[in-house]
């Protein structure tokens, strides 16, 4: 799915891809969900060039950048002398797009005048421009796109509920970065490319330490600040092998968030008083190593958790049968033995033991090792050279 735009192999991505798949061919209006930044309007276009309607022409329109009172002569037209400054016909966007597909992002901004026509010209593809009663026709498919929660706006008034049910037929639910990082590697690795054919240099690669120490950033703009990102670094450094070093020059100044420096009642008021001190490139550089030492502490607390609750399923399977499933008599360490030491072994070599185990009971079978584990089956590939397991 590269050719469109589409990177990732995360369950959630690889559900949306799949919906797509199905969806694209037919006529089907498609809503689409996800937080800014997730990648929707690539998404409708994917859904336009995989239908019949590819030769025809693909209109984004952002509902929410055209203010009110100009959406609905700017969707379906209008006629000259409609209104002060109409000085001629104007053909909206609707008729723009006919026999190809139309895509309304943010919209949960329409408003509920225009959201009436909206309803009429999807239920029956008939519309009439603006300062005319003439009755005009089009063939369009909609894809309609907001990071809103319509189910609420419908709830509150906001938003027609017959025509949250016109546009939901199908619904694509497009996931935070943050909830798919086991994609980030694949998304820095093709947003390099990109834009080293660009400029007409080469990509040699990023570290392992630097992709773990970007999968740990909040990345609050989703796919569109990672890319922005990768833009920057990639033509800065003309290309180079980016390590954990050269990424920390273009991380920006980390501040603290207010649950761990600030009190939420002096918040606001300490953040606007001491501005000039957090420029400060000395404090700036302090703050940036607290957080990030921060963050390394609470991902040590989760693998910590992770490998103890590994262990007690390990342990409750292993006396729970009358003979281990995980190895045989012959094998040089036994269950018992490898537990009981446990407790001595540092992370690492808990791991290498779990990651053994694994293998050992699928019956060297990667994939299903990597669920057992509960990680990807990348980190498993990673995990297996870092150990020299292969």
């Amino acid at each position: 799915m590269q050719q469109l735009g589409i990177v990732g192999q995360s369950e959630a991505m690889e559900k949306a891809i799949q919906s797509l798949l199905q969806v694209a061919p037919t006529d089907l209006a498609v809503l689409i969900l996800g937080p800014t930044g997730t990648g929707k309007e690539v998404f409708a276009n994917a859904f336009h060039k995989l239908s019949k309607r590819s030769k025809a022409p693909f209109v984004s329109v952002n509902c929410a950048a055209i203010p009110e009172t100009l959406l609905e002569s700017e969707l379906f037209g209008y006629e000259k002398g409609a209104f002060t400054g109409a000085n001629e016909r104007r053909v909206g966007f609707f008729e723009s797009a006919n026999k190809g597909t139309l895509f309304l992002d943010e919209i949960g901004e329409i408003p509920l005048a225009t959201q009436v026509k909206l309803l009429r010209i999807l239920e029956t593809g008939e519309y009439s421009r603006l300062g005319s009663s003439e009755i005009h026709k089009v063939d369009v498919r909609i894809i309609a796109a907001t990071n809103q929660n319509l189910e609420r706006d419908v709830l509150h008034g906001n938003f027609r509920q017959d025509l949250y049910y016109r546009l939901n037929t199908v619904k694509v639910t497009l996931p935070a970065l943050k909830d798919r990082i086991e994609d980030i590697p694949l998304l820095f690795e093709h947003f390099a490319n990109l834009i080293t054919r660009t400029y007409n240099f080469r990509f040699e690669g990023i570290s392992p330490d630097a992709v773990e120490t970007m999968q740990k950033l909040n990345w609050d703009g989703n796919i569109r600040e990672l890319k922005n990102f990768t833009d920057k670094i990639v033509t800065l450094e003309k290309g180079k092998y980016i390590t954990l070093p050269t990424l920390h020059k273009y991380l920006p100044p980390a501040l603290p968030t207010k649950s761990t420096m600030f009190d939420e009642e002096n918040f606001h008021l300490m953040a606007g008083q001491k501005i000039d001190e957090i420029r400060n490139f000395e404090t700036a550089l302090l703050l940036k190593a607290m957080f990030q030492l921060e963050t390394k502490i609470e991902f040590l607390k989760e693998q910590n958790h992770k490998i103890l609750t590994e262990l007690e399923e390990l342990k409750q399977e292993y006396y729970q049968s009358g003979r281990s499933d995980y190895f045989s008599v012959q094998e040089e360490k036994s269950m018992p033995e490898i537990i009981d030491s446990f407790e001595d072994l540092k992370i690492e070599n808990v791991e290498y033991e779990l990651i053994k185990s694994a293998l050992k009971k699928n019956n060297s079978n990667r994939k299903k090792a990597a669920v057992e584990l509960g990680i990807s089956l990348r980190t498993l590939y990673r995990k297996l050279k870092q150990y020299n397991l292969e």
